[in-house]
């Protein structure tokens, strides 16, 4: 375990590994609801060990890399009893290593899109890595999803650390960033937190991809989607916001009320949901209320989420192509899975009316996400403890 915050680095391509099959776990703490433990998962070749944390309820098990703060996997019991894992991801950190759609990571320092990749902040331009089109992406070429953290073992969870250098992708200011899992029964915590040196924006989120059919499932056409949003950000063919806050009522976006992904899927112009559901307005506080619930009526299985964000970037998994080998085999195929990036709004460090995501000195950027896993042997959909 460390104390300390871990400095930034990058990955080298030539990794060496461990079978976690050959390496016990070490129990480094346990609640009355959940255990924590860890152990050695893989060696990155000149910068250092990547450990595997495990947080274990009775009725969640929850996988955490130190490399990207990743949720590795997700084991949640159906309404047949079973435990099936329901995120996306490798076998190995070799995947991990030189994956390039962020499965299970913190992205950061910004989240989702900038357009063209820079920004004016304090009368001073920043220019960025430009990975996606012409715009910058997830943090950059090399963002906190390529990044080892510092773990450290807390009441039901692990709290991993990291220090981002001033300049660090272009960005201004050295920012210390945290992450805290923490598991209580059914209920999965991300605690974020960050502080910096100059003004910068931030805006942190994790990349779980998710099926609740098992992460192996072929599609997500079968599961039921809710989002509480009465807004949503309409995009341009790069997927920038044009700055327009469009009400959801009569367009294929009103996901206020639970409806099948697959039938839906039909309506929405383009390869899918991609977008930012406005949970809350940029004059609203900052309160956690509840997000989004995803129902997989042949499973049993439920997971809501609530945040304090503004906003929850639901999106379809529209660019897995089938090329990507993951658990157990899996190809993972477009529509295979979906994410709810619960964040800011994309682009809001250049788009003045969106809400404020410029962290000053001085202050402390938090940002709390709950994602809680259920199940129901009904087919109303409605959960039970």
């Amino acid at each position: 375990m460390c104390h300390i915050f871990c400095q930034f680095i990058t990955l080298s391509w030539k990794t060496a590994f461990y079978p976690v099959l050959f390496c016990p776990a070490v129990v480094v703490g346990k609640t009355r609801m959940t255990e924590v433990s860890h152990q050695p998962w893989g060696q990155l070749s000149g910068l250092g060990s990547v450990d595997l944390w495990i947080l274990q309820s009775s009725q969640v098990r929850v996988e955490v890399l130190t490399l990207g703060a990743i949720i590795r996997s997700v084991y949640s019991r159906g309404k047949d009893g079973q435990m099936d894992d329901i995120v996306l991801g490798y076998d190995d950190l070799e995947g991990y290593a030189s994956d390039k759609r962020y499965l299970g990571a913190v992205v950061g320092r910004v989240a989702n899109r900038i357009a063209r990749g820079r920004f004016v902040v304090e009368g001073k331009m920043y220019h960025l890595d430009i990975n996606n089109g012409p715009n910058a992406l997830h943090g950059g070429l090399h963002g906190f999803n390529k990044a080892i953290w510092c773990a450290s073992a807390v009441e039901s969870g692990v709290q991993l650390k990291l220090i981002s250098p001033d300049g660090d992708q272009g960005y201004p200011g050295e920012v210390q960033v945290s992450v805290t899992y923490t598991l209580q029964g059914e209920a999965l915590t991300a605690k974020y937190q960050a502080r910096s040196t100059k003004t910068t924006p931030i805006n942190l989120t994790n990349h779980s991809y998710f099926n609740l059919a098992g992460q192996a499932a072929a599609n997500i056409y079968d599961h039921e989607v809710s989002i509480s949003a009465q807004y949503y950000l309409p995009v341009d063919e790069t997927s920038i916001p044009s700055g327009e806050v469009r009400a959801v009522e009569g367009t294929p976006f009103d996901l206020r009320k639970p409806v099948l992904i697959g039938q839906r899927l039909k309506e929405v112009p383009g390869l899918g949901f991609d977008h930012n559901f406005c949970l809350s307005l940029p004059r609203d506080a900052y309160t956690e209320r509840h997000a989004a619930r995803v129902y997989h009526p042949a499973s049993g299985r439920v997971l809501e989420v609530s945040t304090n964000q503004p906003g929850v970037q639901f999106y379809t998994a529209n660019f897995l192509d089938g090329s990507i080998r993951g658990k157990d085999g899996a190809r993972y195929r477009k529509h295979s899975s979906f994410c709810l990036e619960t964040q800011n709004w994309p682009d809001a460090v250049n788009q003045s009316s969106f809400p404020d995501c410029l962290l000053h000195p001085g202050e402390e950027y938090q940002h709390v996400t709950r994602f809680t896993f259920r199940v129901t042997s009904t087919n109303s959909g409605t959960a039970k403890n």
